[in-house]
């Protein structure tokens, strides 16, 4: 099997703030589309489309079976680039043009087309924007993180910087959806014309903000082949890079836990707008509940990097998740309260705040320890794969969250006590659930122990195997 060595001009070089929220900025942007398909494109189809909930849910659930392949296709073409700019940023420049153009177009459905056509006009737009382009960009995007440096704690931080930026793009998406639709919409929130102008506006600022994760990130993390006979060692097969991400146990673990978080915020963030409505009966108090939740989430990330230097990324995680777990579970006895609702939220963005600042700086340590454990370097393909997780598990939630409210009659009776509670499954006891799968994830990732040898051996062209 042959190996690369990966050798970057300084490991452990100290980034700029400069740069890190230059790569921040990536996440908020991308979380323009992301928390605008989570949030509101299944309240768009049903509300201003008019499609069934469990229509919609189906296409999003069937269309992620091509998801799986683009990310996995994805992961090898960012391994094989090899360009003036690095592996990952180029994919950046782009993809971020056609994501916007094609996510103006998923939020624009035409009034004139009806049953099938309508159905396939949204199938194909998601798949534009998900499988194609959201891929296309996101896959290199996260790559990059682990290109930039191979220091722990730096990549703790730039964690943070995107959770950070990424929980203010939720909250500027949380903040002014529907506040731009009723002003392009003439006062009316569900209107076509509203949304599509709405979207335009978003579309025009992801665009500049992906060019200055662009322009300000650099690549520094760089792989030499080894020479075989005077030639060039081919680069590790596909399936040598699957089965080195297999192998790695941490990766596995890295890989639920981004699965089970990424369903939980599908079926909660989704159901937030119903629940609003139809729980605490006012579509207005949809920021008003989310909001503080986000703000919470931003102003513990100032703090989780003292946090990590503490106690490690695995512990600060660990406890995030414990605390959401109780929050969601007091959000059930909150009732209709929007006081205590809104109490319970800012404890969950503070717990989220814990999760999302370490989550992608532990999924890089991973895929580094598998180039030490199997001499496999697979950064592309290992993070094509978790991205392909975390969309399936997104996808798959809000997908849950259209069956669940499909069973509680919500299409034809969404006030109704079988609606109400499917809402409330969808917002608080699914997230319970994935919650706690997170903390066994997390209680299993002890790689902090080993990170140290691991990065030392790498840096002298050591793998495990080569001892």
């Amino acid at each position: 099997m042959s190996t690369k060595q990966m050798q970057a001009a300084d490991p452990n070089v100290k980034l700029s703030v400069v740069e890190r929220l230059a790569y921040g900025l990536g996440d908020y942007s991308g979380n323009l589309v992301y928390s605008s398909i989570s949030a509101f494109l299944l309240v768009y189809y049903t509300n201003v489309v008019g499609v069934a909930a469990g229509t919609a849910a189906s296409i999003m659930a069937i269309s992620k079976i091509f998801d799986g392949v683009s990310d996995l296709i994805m992961g090898r073409i960012v391994d094989s680039t090899h360009s003036r700019w690095g592996k990952a940023r180029p994919w950046i420049l782009r993809m971020c043009i056609p994501l916007a153009v094609c996510t103006v177009l998923m939020f624009s459905v035409p009034a004139s087309l009806a049953g099938s056509a309508q159905v396939a006009y949204m199938f194909l737009t998601y798949n534009l924007v998900s499988t194609v382009c959201y891929t296309g960009l996101n896959v290199p995007y996260a790559t990059l993180q682990g290109l930039m440096t191979t220091n722990q704690y730096e990549r703790g931080l730039l964690g943070n910087f995107r959770m950070l930026l990424a929980t203010a793009g939720t909250m500027t998406v949380n903040t002014v959806v529907y506040q731009l639709c009723d002003f392009f919409g003439g006062g009316d929130r569900y209107s076509q014309t509203g949304w599509t102008m709405t979207f335009v506006v978003l579309m025009i600022v992801f665009v500049v903000l992906n060019l200055a994760t662009f322009f300000f990130c650099k690549e520094r993390v760089v792989e030499e082949p080894k020479e075989e006979d005077g030639e060039k060692a081919q680069g590790p097969s596909l399936i040598e890079c699957l089965k080195s991400l297999v192998v790695n146990r941490y990766w596995l673990l890295m890989v639920v836990f981004l699965f089970s978080l990424y369903f939980m915020m599908s079926t909660f963030f989704g159901g937030a707008a119903y629940y609003a409505q139809y729980v605490l009966g006012d579509a207005d108090l949809y920021a008003t509940i989310a909001n503080p939740l986000s703000m919470a989430q931003i102003a513990m990330m100032f703090i989780t990097p003292f946090i990590m230097k503490r106690i490690g990324k695995r512990n600060t995680g660990m406890i995030g998740m414990c605390v959401a777990t109780v929050a969601f579970v007091a959000t059930a006895f909150a009732g209709t309260n929007v006081t205590l609702v809104v109490l319970c939220n800012i404890l969950k963005g503070a717990a989220f705040g814990c999760g999302a600042a370490v989550m992608f700086g532990m999924l890089q340590d991973s895929i580094t320890y598998g180039s030490w454990l199997t001499g496999v370097q697979a950064m592309g393909m290992g993070n094509a794969a978790s991205s392909f997780c975390m969309k399936v598990g997104s996808g798959l939630g809000t997908a849950a969250l259209g069956w669940i409210l499909s069973a509680g009659n919500f299409d034809n009776n969404p006030t109704g006590a079988a609606a109400v509670t499917a809402i409330k499954v969808g917002y608080i006891w699914v997230p319970v659930i994935t919650c706690a799968i997170g903390i066994v994830c997390l209680a299993f990732f002890d790689l902090d122990k080993r990170y140290d040898q691991v990065l030392s051996d790498l840096s002298e062209g050591k793998w495990k195997g080569s001892k």
